[in-house]
């Protein structure tokens, strides 16, 4: 597989690219399969990842967009802060702090540094969500001010030494927990995944050595700075900015501004956050580590988006985010509702550049996360649901947007299927449909949202966090905006209230949630207008 001069064939370029992937897919798959809760194998809420020695990617797993950027962000944080030698053969690492993964506790990051021939040469990491860490309440809380109300914070702690699992540091987190079976098991599969992509990595250096995998590395990441910055090039020179705002955060009623300015010059791009809001007193905070993932997805949507990610990417840009905003607060903010204003950030980035570059922008789509989550007991013991809802995507120049699908920063999430739900949970899923006219019109429509029914079979506590009304998904080049949400809950025998945020309200058996969530905007003039 060599050439004359010792350097890896354009074959093996190929190859060994291609078997990084081929580890992270099994590394996924490993995890799906032997997760406890169905928040992970069902829902997919999770991602997987094999980086190089500085924390760059090498190969990467279909999963949340969201959790791939933080992943190696957070491994990097980690290397920063412990130094290089801190880490040894054999071990596996944990951290959720929000200061240093940039989301909510519930995402936990689990990576081990991989040894060859005692050398230490990369990372296997694997980042999930678990559905309970020791919040104040149960679920997907909407109300808390700081990041002691969120739960357990663990910072980078060797939780594997030298293959051995340290018993103690498993049984204190199990101990914070509402389900400590589930997150144990959960965080076993997450060792699994990691283990899994030391053993592939190490396979492909038994097979190339080395000196090629080192070399074509660097090829790799060499070819992905270089079409990142042809991109770049195409896009005109200018100063670009968009504008728009979440409903509020959960606590206060102020709205939560996001500003994103876009500059282009030659093949460099930055995005400047300059002038959106400043900490928020609820939950709508993000890491620094968060918010740069997020900027660089909005990135590779525009720019080369159809060639695969690596540790080459994103050179060519630069991310100015002020501190003591919402998108790099105080260590101590809360920071549970971390999505939202990012959604939004990344959207506003595509709208900036939109004018620009028209035939790679789409209109503005799924709005958030929109949360449904269900917390109770019933003879089965305490259970937990918890959703995020799909709504419509953006048109763009040459086609309708897509229908039900999530927002792009959860990527492969899924929804719970309906004969899940109702086997796992007292609950009975009524309707499940696409919501009719929602899209924006144009030229090209918008997509729908959904319509979801709930009833709960047991008294418990439902959590409802549904944004964007006031910003729903616009429309480009003269289309209209989508519908926004829009959610009633129906107590036994009562008139429905509308309701889009509430946290651990009471509900007693037989109530019924509608939700109906946004449409996506429409491009062009609608036909006849």
């Amino acid at each position: 597989m060599k050439n004359s001069s010792n350097r890896p064939s354009p074959g093996t370029i190929e190859v060994v690219r291609h078997a990084f992937i081929s580890g992270a897919e099994q590394m996924r798959r490993n995890l799906y399969r032997s997760a406890f809760s169905p928040v992970i194998y069902e829902m997919k809420d999770c991602s997987v990842g094999i980086y190089d020695v500085q924390g760059s990617l090498l190969g990467q797993a279909p999963g949340l967009p969201f959790f791939l950027g933080s992943l190696g962000g957070t491994i990097r944080e980690v290397i920063t802060r412990k130094g290089i030698n801190a880490f040894e053969e054999e071990d596996i690492w944990i951290v959720n702090d929000s200061a240093i993964c940039g989301s909510h506790l519930n995402d936990v990051t689990v990576f081990a540094p991989i040894f060859v021939d005692g050398i230490l040469r990369g990372f296997a990491g694997a980042k999930a969500h678990c559905n309970d860490v020791g919040a104040k309440e149960a679920g997907y809380v909407g109300d808390t001010v700081d990041i002691f109300q969120e739960g357990l914070r663990i910072g980078p702690t060797r939780i594997v030494r030298k293959g051995e699992i340290e018993q103690d540091i498993l049984d204190l987190i199990a101990l914070n927990s509402r389900f400590p079976k589930a997150i144990v098991g959960d965080l076993m599969a997450e060792f699994t995944a990691c283990r899994t992509g030391v053993a592939c990595f190490r396979s492909i250096v038994g097979r190339f050595g080395w000196e090629q995998v080192d070399i074509s590395i660097q090829e790799i990441f060499s070819q992905a700075e270089e079409l990142d910055r042809e991109s770049v090039r195409l896009i005109p020179d200018g100063f670009y900015t968009a504008e728009g705002n979440l409903d509020n955060d959960g606590v206060t009623q102020d709205p939560v501004h996001v500003c994103v300015a876009v500059t282009v010059s030659g093949d460099e791009m930055e995005v400047d956050l300059t002038g959106s809001s400043a900490q928020c007193v609820g939950s709508v905070n993000c890491g620094i580590v968060q918010t740069r993932s997020a900027i660089e997805q909005a990135f590779k949507f525009l720019v080369n988006p159809s060639a695969t990610v690596s540790g080459g990417n994103f050179r060519n840009l630069k991310t100015v985010v002020p501190e003591g905003s919402c998108f790099n607060p105080a260590p101590t903010a809360p920071c549970l509702h971390y999505g939202p204003h990012l959604m939004l950030a990344m959207d506003l980035i595509i709208r900036a550049l939109s004018s620009a570059i028209p035939d790679r922008a789409a209109a503005g789509h799924v709005g958030d996360s929109w949360n449904v989550t269900l917390v109770g007991e019933d003879d089965r013991g305490l259970f937990l649901s918890g959703e995020s809802l799909v709504g419509g995507w953006g048109a763009y120049e040459g086609g309708d947007g897509e229908s039900a699908l999530i927002h792009s920063a959860a990527g492969d999430f899924k929804n719970f299927p309906v004969e899940t739900m109702e086997q796992r949970y007292p609950l009975r899923i009524h309707r499940y449909a696409l919501r009719d006219g929602s899209g924006g019109e144009g030229r090209w429509v918008g997509g729908m949202g959904i319509v979801r029914e709930y009833e709960v079979l047991s008294p418990c506590k439902v959590q409802l966090w549904f944004e964007r009304v006031g910003t729903p998904s616009w429309g480009l080049a003269g289309g209209n905006d989508g519908k926004p949400p829009h959610v009633t809950v129906t107590f036994p025998g009562e008139e429905p209230s509308e309701i889009l945020k509430i946290n651990a309200m009471p509900i007693p058996a037989g109530t019924r949630i509608l939700v109906k969530t946004g449409g996506g905007g429409g491009w062009g003039e609608p036909i006849g207008a």
